[in-house]
């Protein structure tokens, strides 16, 4: 398992807010979105580098779990931890915060497997983000 890496930090607007006044579900699966789009380029999977190699990556398996109410106006942070890399795929976590109460929210555990984006099918993550993978969870 790798050491937490900062890759969301933001607010709770009153539009993310559902008739009971705290954040709603979809808001905190958008949050953890965002935080996956900078897991991944951290490991070397960039947007512009997917689009050049035609391949992307997609979840495949989401869990989420639900802590600590969040309302309009709380800080929010979220952390990620890689847990595991196989050949197409990878499994790792994130962890959201309320930043002032250091609370924790809610947190995710998910599945994502590197694509071509031609074929939709399965393909083997590129070699420079295997080892940069491997060494994130040896290094921790």
């Amino acid at each position: 398992m790798s050491d937490p890496l900062l890759t969301y930090r933001g607010v709770v607007y009153p539009w993310h807010c559902d008739h009971m006044g705290h954040m709603n579900v979809m808001w905190y699966v958008g949050k953890f979105d965002e935080a996956t789009w900078q897991f991944i380029a951290a490991l070397g999977l960039t947007g512009a580098a997917m689009r050049e190699a035609g391949t992307g990556m997609v979840a495949v398996d989401q869990h989420v779990s639900y802590s600590r109410e969040l309302r309009a106006g709380d800080l929010v942070s979220v952390t990620s931890v890689l847990h595991e890399v196989k050949d197409r795929s990878i499994r790792f976590s994130h962890e959201m915060q309320n930043d002032v109460t250091a609370e924790v929210a809610a947190t995710a555990m998910l599945i994502g497997v590197h694509i071509d984006t031609g074929s939709r099918r399965a393909c083997p993550l590129p070699p420079s983000v295997r080892e940069r993978a491997l060494r994130l969870i040896t290094s921790a």
